[in-house]
């Protein structure tokens, strides 16, 4: 049962960010911005070919390349290694790794397609402070890898590493 609610769960955010994406690239252009809640949050159209934040943007692009298709398959790899240990009446866990593997592949996706990753969430204050831009699979990314630390932290007999 674990594996078939990482499997579905994963497939399910991997389709949402694809589809949100999609949109994206089709119906902005490059650097177009849509106020959603004026002075604080937009949908704006940014390519990555960083990595989080835009970190490694500016590495050599092959060394890029190569780094962003290694990463997402190690932690793929990781992901199955830890869900085989688990019980499979954790579900909490299983989600939150699912929320990873789901995340991770809709950014494999756009690297290995587009050799960036389409953000488009962008938060920001009139004073100038603003977050990097991102994406919903850097958002469930961020939730997973909390929520197995957070279980980790408080029962670490829970998620087996």
């Amino acid at each position: 049962m674990k594996y078939l609610i990482l499997l579905t769960t994963s497939l399910a955010i991997t389709a949402l960010d694809q589809a949100v994406k999609l949109y994206i690239h089709t119906h902005f252009a490059l650097g177009e911005s849509m106020d959603i809640i004026p002075g604080f949050f937009s949908f704006t159209y940014v390519r990555n070919a960083g990595g989080a934040f835009g970190i490694f943007s500016s590495t050599n692009e092959v060394l890029r390349t190569i780094l962003f298709i290694i990463f997402p398959l190690i932690a793929f790899f990781i992901i199955f290694n830890i869900i085989q240990k688990i019980r499979h009446k954790e579900l909490i866990p299983i989600i939150a790794l699912s929320f990873i593997l789901g995340g991770a592949l809709g950014n494999f996706i756009d690297r290995v397609h587009f050799q960036y990753v389409i953000d488009f969430l962008d938060f920001h204050i009139p004073s100038g402070w603003a977050f990097p831009t991102f994406n919903l699979a850097d958002s469930f990314i961020v939730i997973g890898v909390f929520i197995v630390a957070w279980i980790s932290y408080k029962h670490p007999e829970k998620i087996p590493l």
